[in-house]
This record gives C-alpha cells, sequence and structure tokens, in this order.
C-alpha cells in the first residue's frame, strides 16, 4: 500500500478525531459512548504511521459531532489530537483539542470515601494535572486508567 492510499474511508458527515497517541482510540470510544450496541458506523486505525506522533490511532465515528465536554475528557488521554468535522465529504472545521484546568460531572472519583460517592448532591471536580487529574473534593490522583472513570 503506497502511503497516499486511504487505509479507512472517507465519512459523509461526522467527526474524524486524528493525532490520538497509539493505542488509544478504543479509550475514545468509551469517552464517547461509543460501544457498537447503538449501531454507530465507526472506522479506526491504530498503530499508522505519523510524521508527528511516529505511530498513530485514527478514530472515525460517521453522524456525530462531539460535544465540547466529550472533546475536553478525550484531551486527558489525548492531548495531541485533533479533532475535525465533516459534512457531505468536506472538512468544515478543524481544531486541536485544548486541555481544560477543570473538568466536572464527567468523571467519577475512584475514591469511595470521598464525598461524591456518598449519597450527598456534589458533582464531581476535577483538576487537570500535567499527567493525571486530582479530585477537588478528597484529592485522590488518577493517572492511568481515566476513561475507566467516565459516568455513565
Amino acid at each position: 500500500m503506497s502511503e497516499h492510499e486511504l487505509r479507512v474511508s472517507k465519512i459523509r458527515s461526522g467527526t474524524v478525531i486524528d493525532h490520538v497517541r497509539a493505542g488509544q482510540a478504543l479509550n475514545v470510544l468509551t469517552i464517547v459512548g461509543i460501544d457498537g450496541s447503538e449501531g454507530e458506523e465507526v472506522s479506526i486505525g491504530m498503530n499508522v504511521p505519523s510524521d508527528r506522533l511516529a505511530r498513530k490511532d485514527i478514530v472515525k465515528v460517521e453522524g456525530r459531532e462531539l460535544s465540547q465536554e466529550e472533546v475536553d475528557v478525550l484531551s486527558l488521554i489525548a492531548p495531541d489530537a485533533t479533532i475535525n468535522i465533516v459534512r457531505e465529504y468536506e472538512v468544515v472545521g478543524k481544531h486541536r483539542v485544548e486541555r481544560p484546568q477543570v473538568v466536572e460531572g464527567v468523571l467519577e472519583c475512584p475514591n469511595p470515601g470521598c464525598i461524591t460517592n456518598a449519597d450527598e448532591p456534589a458533582a464531581t471536580r476535577f483538576e487537570v494535572l500535567e499527567d493525571g487529574v486530582r479530585c477537588a473534593y478528597c484529592g485522590t490522583i488518577v493517572r492511568e486508567g481515566i476513561a475507566d472513570l467516565i459516568r455513565e
């Protein structure tokens, strides 16, 4: 296959998440809530060559544009990602993800003793660190497995 051939076909309308660190594509799907049960059309390229990252993953989701909240969480595991919005086979918007300072109401604190896991009406709040997140309530730091903390 020449380097100019497409490995995965173009999508008509939806989102292309490019420049994801190699091996993170399945975590990206977890973050955006795609498990295949809803019938979404998804194309994934894993460990494909990249000038910027050496190796990268690409996720293409037909018929869906990501919310800013999804992009914020995505930035935690894919800080180099580029989000491309596609309509009628044309890229109409392209931007790199930006890591927020705080993520609220999206992740669950893994500390069973945290007030957010009690019967209190406290929404989760995590401060974004260089290499993970810290619960604003109990101080628990999570460096790996952030995708596992996504609220259902």
